[in-house]
């Protein structure tokens, strides 16, 4: 992750890029990552799941799953533990070496699905309500990322970013060597997702 090579922006919901898994058993929307080849640091992306199916293995990585939409989704993983995500928007944090199978509870569900590189990065995520505004503040080293699950909300006019429609997401980076500032206002829910180099 280089946030010198990049710039704060708002990624359109239907500019996201879908793909095939890695496993070829389902779909999922590539929000952004911390690079364009298959060596990232860091991945967001909506996983699509329209039937039960195994889950890919990433080595060295760990995931955070958080259910989007659908009525549920249950995670059975290999050492005979399980998981649900409920809704509204109930998520699960797991190692991504681990071999897990996905069963929809009743019907298709969408996914928020945060990776992240656990030798290179350490990732928070915050699911929060928008009541007015949110003030965020970007270290140098650091990306954060904003998904409006509902509502609308924009930014202040001095970060010249364009307001958050309902499934968009915001990229927030300093520009420079000192942190940087990002005032968010509006109304309904969020995730918000700090991406930190380690070291």
């Amino acid at each position: 992750m280089d946030p010198a090579k990049d710039r704060s922006r708002v990624v359109p919901a239907h500019l996201y890029r879908r793909e095939r898994w890695k496993n070829q058993c389902g779909w999922t929307r590539e929000i952004a990552r911390s690079s364009d080849d298959g060596d990232w640091n860091w991945r967001l992306s909506i996983a699509e799941i329209e039937e039960d199916a195994p889950f890919s293995r990433f080595e060295g990585i760990e995931r955070e799953l958080v259910l989007l939409s659908g009525n549920g989704l249950r995670l059975r993983f290999d050492d005979g533990t399980a998981r649900e995500l409920l809704p509204p928007h109930e998520r699960v944090r797991f190692a991504g070496e681990r071999g897990v199978h996905g069963e929809l509870i009743d019907g298709p569900t969408q996914d928020f699905n945060l990776m992240w590189r656990r030798d290179a990065i350490e990732a928070q995520l915050w699911h929060r309500p928008l009541v007015g505004p949110m003030v965020m503040f970007v270290e140098p080293g650091s990306v954060w990322a904003v998904h409006l699950l509902a509502g609308q909300a924009r930014f202040a006019d001095d970060s010249g970013l364009p307001g958050l429609a309902m499934s968009d997401t915001a990229l927030l980076v300093a520009s420079g060597v000192a942190r940087e500032r990002f005032v968010l206002d509006g109304g309904g829910e969020v995730l918000v997702v700090r991406l930190q180099q380690r070291g």
